[in-house]
């Protein structure tokens, strides 16, 4: 199943980078002919995203390679450097976003309303597919590139409504007004999904375990006297690795000892750890990282 999700993931991201691309090149086309400075500032927003999704297409397929002697626990987190690169990729963007947007408050000019119309549907449509195939993804990666194509339906959409009011009366102010206050909102979830990367980056619990009740589960077992130095970090946000030590009781014996880790194993495996690590230690055993 995992290797499914991953597979899935290189296929979207693959098919976002083709089509945000292709669409890049008929948006600079669409600004040029429609005087927009709307669809020519999202024109380069998207030239940015097309170089962010190429990115993460190939990082997202780098980490789909198994362990070797260089990376033991394979390439999985070359996928959370791909959501790390876009989140402050789609960071830089919104503020460039920002900018041309006061710039056109200050200096408002006319636009080709009929032809804003027809490029903010084909705008909708091709972004709105891309982003309904990421936004269903597992990767962090999928889901950072995910945002970048909801902030271009949003930033569409806001061109479509702009440019049928436009189409009955001239009010360029519309267009920087609207397109300011979804690029703030995009820009917070931005924000929120660099904190979530650097997080996991930096080896954080993974938000969707509970490592105390794992650890109540295991101190629980009969002939288990205690555990220490447990430790909970994600590969990707959607795989994880777990290691612990665990104390056994006096007098175990080895039939007692086999089938305590047994029932950690039974425990561990309901969690769907990508990998996990067990040190079991007798009571009169010296662990250095035991602490009473």
């Amino acid at each position: 199943m995992g290797h499914h999700h991953e597979h899935h993931a290189v296929k979207n991201l693959r098919l976002a980078f083709f089509l945000n691309l292709a669409f890049t090149v008929f948006e600079i086309f669409g600004g040029i002919y429609t005087n927009s400075i709307a669809i020519l500032s999202d024109a380069v927003h998207d030239l940015g995203d097309s170089l962010s999704l190429g990115t993460a297409w190939y990082l997202q397929k780098k980490s789909n390679r198994k362990s070797d002697a260089k990376f033991s626990f394979g390439y999985q987190r070359f996928s959370l450097l791909g959501a790390l690169i876009n989140s402050v990729v789609l960071v830089g963007g919104s503020i460039y976003v920002i900018y041309a947007a006061v710039e056109r408050i200050m200096y408002p000019e006319s636009s080709d309303a009929e032809g804003m119309i027809f490029f903010a549907v084909v705008g909708v449509l091709v972004n709105g597919y891309a982003a309904w195939k990421l936004t269903k993804g597992k990767t962090m990666n999928e889901k950072v590139i995910g945002w970048h194509l909801i902030e271009d339906v949003l930033g569409w959409a806001a061109i479509l409504i702009v440019s049928i009011i436009l189409y009955f009366k001239d009010i360029p102010y519309l267009d920087p007004i609207l397109s300011l206050l979804i690029t703030l909102y995009i820009l917070y979830n931005a924000f929120k999904r660099l904190r979530e990367t650097l997080y996991l980056f930096l080896q954080g619990n993974p938000t969707d375990i509970n490592k105390q009740e794992i650890e109540k589960e295991l101190v629980n077992l009969l002939g288990v006297q205690s555990i220490h130095q447990t430790a909970i970090w994600s590969l990707d946000g959607e795989h994880h690795v777990f290691s612990t030590h665990i104390r056994m009781n006096k007098n175990v014996t080895a039939q007692e000892s086999y089938q305590i880790k047994k029932n950690i194993n039974q425990i561990l495996e309901r969690y769907k750890f990508e990998y996990y690590t067990v040190e079991t230690e007798l009571s009169n055993e010296d662990c250095s990282m035991y602490k009473q």
